[in-house]
């Protein structure tokens, strides 16, 4: 039996379908009391039911407001609720009205730690995504090998399927010189039906090496007693590509091997041995004579080793390099002869080098890398190029396939094992490799504004053990003490750099202690070196040249963005210790001997430290003329930038000689002026700065004219039509708008010095090359 809608009871109270029918049937108190109970009688068809309107809580003619939340017992019957405690349906029922608090969402769950989880998760993604595409090369190789192996075991089979990859094309043996067609680059119009023709692309072909482990490979020994010979260490599970690498390469032994030996192949094998050298050198090709070879390489020998100290003369000699490595032993060629050349014009025989040099990098783009030499050559071509960025990031790659950067550690850990004289000279040579492009590859990121890509400090944790090691090079103490403060240099970039000169206390207790702290790198390095030079030594002065920059960088790194004109008391006492640190590190250049001498073997790091200083106290002089020794510094400038003319530093030379005019001009000086007498012709690679003033806009401030610069104008031009400095050559750090900033720009030293040479970062007569990137 079903009770009908007019009888039924829900917890003592109307539904609210019958109170809404109440309510709107009619407007006073005694209709409102008939209506609904004849309308009940009718609809029920029962005639004993009772009076459900007598215990009606709510006022005749009043419906509650719906709230915003609801107590418990109205969201048990599903009633509405008005939202306020207590509510009247239970203040009416004698009932507790109880209010739930809703939990609050927690809106920055993800704000630290689940940002931080959500991105190491996607980065683990990516490594397993990459991992499985390696997996699955290694698979398809190793499957190709043993059909092919299968196949020709069958005589009936069908033929093996073709390779992934085609075969590798090996170069052709010449490239044309570019020096032997300028216009080689210029697209020709005397093809028929219109069709222009194009040379033809540099070699990039790798040379036919396999991939495999070279190098240092960490150790293959089984992790535990209850790993057996014939399965794989716990170790390449942290590798698996590599471990799948080397069964790759022993699936295609096996097939290489004739079938009736039947050898056992070892599945834990040491590194690969090295091939034979794919390239021959400049010399065996005929190109460079033995005689003028042996001459460059002894005026590499002579200074250019201390600037980049990778190598030891006792071990790499002539023959030794030849034999290893013709790339390093091209490039060393290629920088020795430009050296030789010095600010005339180059030889034939260093474009010869430098082709094959380059030619030779080239091929290492696509291909395996098989020898630690080749890192070698790399770095070469990248430190005494002004474009090095991308070919230290390169040489980088290479040593990290090469394991280098476990070569320290392996010194370290010797475990009790005895190696042979070959093995240790191996890890002191990659240890020594690794160090020099690590300290280079951070330099110059702290020296360009570019984000420092390697950030393994525990590859160079023992770089002092290679001091002590009987194989140790001269050179070692300057590397490692060059490590050891571009360690200290990172540090302070990563905490000055985001501040963008806000200097405040604790920015100054900051500097305090980096400023006692290079102090300490000094005299510790300092003491290593006076073990075995004297006071006067290259490499002392070169250390105390980099204690006196380093101060100076630090500031600069502070003060970046800052305008001297609202400098505090703070900062500009900041300004000054900055001005004193450029003065001292320009003093030791310059009154050493040994290091004025030594100038011309430099590479562009190190005449950016004396350039720089010379820049820095010129600005200092154009904004607090009355408080600085004028005089004293044009006189310093202005020896510095003859000395850089004399070792063809000219995009060096001239951003100061254009500093020096302008401060000139600026106060009226006539000190350190070039007489008209002393003119020299304008150096090849800046003919392009110099425009005629006939295309100069008169209403703008007018622009340097080659007499103010030291330069003469070239014979056949009127008196009338002077050469002067194009404005839009100058570098934004150098312009009268931002001479009032002394921080480094953001891009560094692309931003402070002209933009001078060939797109392959070398100075010379090179053709045209087409803009292809």
């Amino acid at each position: 039996m079903s009770l009908s809608p007019a009888t039924s009871v829900s917890n003592g109270f109307d539904s609210p379908n019958k109170r809404r029918r109440t309510t709107s049937l009619s407007t006073n108190g005694a209709s409102n009391t008939a209506s609904p109970m004849a309308r009940t009688n009718t609809d029920g068809g029962a005639s004993g039911s009772m009076n459900v309107d007598s215990h009606d809580p709510q006022p005749h003619g009043h419906i509650p407001k719906r709230g915003a939340r609801a107590c418990t017992n109205c969201r048990r019957g599903k009633n509405r609720c008005e939202g306020e405690s207590p509510c009247r349906r239970c203040q009416l029922s004698g009932q507790p009205c109880i209010f739930e608090k809703p939990e609050k969402k927690n809106v920055q769950a993800l704000s630290n730690a689940g940002i931080e989880r959500l991105s190491r998760l996607e980065g683990q993604y990516m490594v397993l995504q990459s991992h499985m595409l390696g997996l699955q090369h290694s698979m398809d190789r190793i499957l190709t090998t043993l059909q092919a192996n299968q196949a020709a075991q069958s005589p009936g089979s069908l033929p093996p399927p073709s390779p992934m990859y085609p075969p590798t094309v090996r170069a052709p043996a010449h490239f044309p010189s570019p020096r032997e067609d300028m216009d080689m680059y210029s697209p020709t119009n005397d093809a028929p039906h219109g069709q222009r023709s194009f040379p033809p692309l540099p070699g990039f072909a790798p040379p036919p090496h396999k991939y495999a482990t070279y190098g240092i490979v960490p150790s293959t020994a089984p992790s535990s007693d209850d790993e057996s010979e014939d399965t794989l260490p716990r170790a390449t599970l942290n590798a698996p590509i590599e471990a799948l690498q080397g069964l790759a390469n022993a699936a295609a032994e096996a097939a290489a091997a004739p079938s009736a030996s039947s050898p056992r192949v070892k599945k834990r094998k040491r590194a690969e041995p090295t091939p034979r050298n794919a390239f021959p050198h400049v010399v065996e090709k005929g190109l460079v004579s033995d005689a003028e070879a042996r001459e460059l390489f002894h005026i590499f020998f002579s200074g250019c080793h201390l600037f980049i100290p990778l190598f030891d003369p006792a071990y790499d000699t002539y023959e030794s390099i030849m034999e290893r490595s013709p790339w390093t032993f091209d490039a060393i060629l290629a920088v020795a002869s430009k050296i030789k050349g010095g600010s005339g014009p180059l030889s034939e025989t260093f474009y010869r080098c430098l082709d094959e040099a380059q030619g030779i990098a080239r091929s290492s783009l696509f291909g395996p890398v098989v020898r630690k030499e080749a890192v070698q050559g790399m770095l070469l071509l990248a430190a005494w190029s002004t474009n090095g960025w991308l070919p230290s990031g390169h040489a980088m790659r290479m040593a990290l396939d090469l394991g280098l950067h476990r070569a320290l550690e392996k010194l370290a850990d010797g475990n009790g094992k005895q190696r042979t004289d070959e093995e240790e000279r191996n890890l002191v040579v990659s240890a020594r490799i690794w160090l020099c492009l690590y300290w280079f590859d951070h330099q110059m990121s702290l020296g360009t504004g570019r984000p420092i890509v390697l950030r393994e400090e525990s590859s160079i944790k023992h770089s002092r053990l290679l001091l002590a090691h009987p194989m140790a090079s001269p050179t070692d103490v300057r590397l490692v003490s060059q490590v050891e403060l571009i360690a200290q240099k990172t540090q302070i970039y990563e905490t000055l750099s985001p501040l963008n000169g806000q200097v405040n206390h604790n920015t100054l207790a900051f500097i305090r202690r980096a400023n006692k702290a290079l102090d300490k790198w000094w005299s510790d390095c300092d003491e290593l070196h006076r073990q075995t030079m004297d006071e006067e030594s290259l490499l002392r002065k070169m250390l105390v040249c980099e204690l006196h920059y380093a101060k100076l960088w630090l500031v600069c790194v502070a003060l970046r963005g800052v305008s001297w004109d609202k400098m505090p008391f703070e900062q500009r006492e900041l300004a000054f210790q900055a001005k004193d640190a450029a003065s001292n590190c320009l003093s030791t250049f310059l009154n050493s001997s040994a290091f004025r001498a030594a100038l011309r073997y430099a590479v562009h790091d190190t005449l950016v430290t004396a350039s720089f200083s010379g820049l820095f106290l010129l600005k200092m002089a154009n904004l607090f003329p009355t408080e600085l020794d004028l005089p004293a510094i044009v006189v310093q400038v202005e020896q510095l930038s003859q000395l850089l003319s004399e070792v063809a530093a000219e995009r060096y030379a001239l951003t100061l000689g254009i500093m020096l005019a302008n401060l000139r001009r600026k106060l009226g000086l006539t000190i350190g002026a070039p007489p008209l007498s002393a003119a020299v012709p304008v150096p090849a690679s800046a003919e392009s700065m110099f425009v005629s003033s006939n295309f100069i806009d008169p209403t703008m401030p007018q622009p340097f004219t080659m007499e103010e610069l030291g330069f003469s104008w070239p014979a056949g031009n009127g008196p009338t039509d002077r050469g002067v400095f194009s404005p839009s050559a100058i570098p934004p750090w150098l312009r009268e708008q931002s001479l009032t900033d002394l921080g480094l720009p953001v891009n560094g030293s692309d931003g402070i010095f002209l933009q001078m040479g060939n797109a392959n970062g070398w100075s010379g007569d090179f053709a045209p090359m087409p803009e292809a990137w």
